[in-house]
């Protein structure tokens, strides 16, 4: 099982960037997937999720401008990422989650600086 997360980057406060995250080795359509993000010295946070059906949630903190979604026949999901605040640095994994299994990705690196 691999989830290959690209897209991290150095922006500029209030720019924006697309995370994507293609997932190899499982039945992507029914796994649940979720983006995370751990700034230094923080803890892991959940910042959005997408169920197999399509519903997504989100963090309060980014709630109107991140927005999550998935591409079922290219076995990626997605996090587009607009507004960007220097609060939004951190580095983002990808997670696929299907019953009690869990799939990390390595995780991209986003930089906004103000």
């Amino acid at each position: 099982v691999q989830l290959q997360a690209s897209g991290g980057g150095l922006v500029q406060a209030g720019g924006s960037l697309r995370l994507s995250c293609e997932a190899s080795g499982i039945i992507f359509s029914m796994n649940n997937m979720e983006w995370y993000r751990q700034a230094p010295g923080k803890q892991r946070e959940l910042v959005a999720s997408i169920t197999t059906t399509g519903f997504a949630n989100y963090a309060d903190s980014v709630k109107g401008r991140f927005t999550i979604f998935r591409d079922n026949a290219k076995n990626t999901v997605y996090l587009q990422m607009n507004s960007l605040q220097p609060d939004d640095t951190a580095v983002y994994y990808c997670a696929a989650f299907l019953d009690s299994r869990a799939y990390w990705g390595q995780g991209t690196q986003v930089t906004v600086s103000s």
